[in-house]
């Protein structure tokens, strides 16, 4: 992955996760999904939403006034 790349929100339920990148890339700001999730079982991990840094105030405003 790029160097300007940062971790927004980290969760274990990758639900979550999903609808934070779909509400971000609606508002033309891109995102990565990174699953850490242990393959054999679900409960063990995290997914990880990644944005690029230019975009993390824009991102971080979106997410508060969508009550993510």
């Amino acid at each position: 992955m790029e160097k300007n790349w940062v971790k927004i929100f980290t969760s274990p339920d990758y639900y979550r996760s999903e609808i934070i990148k779909q509400v971000l890339i609606e508002h033309q700001i891109d995102t990565v999904l990174i699953n850490k999730q242990a393959s054999s079982h679900r409960a063990f991990g995290d997914i990880e939403v990644y944005i690029h840094q230019e975009n993390f105030s824009h991102a971080i405003e979106i997410m508060i006034l969508n009550q993510l």
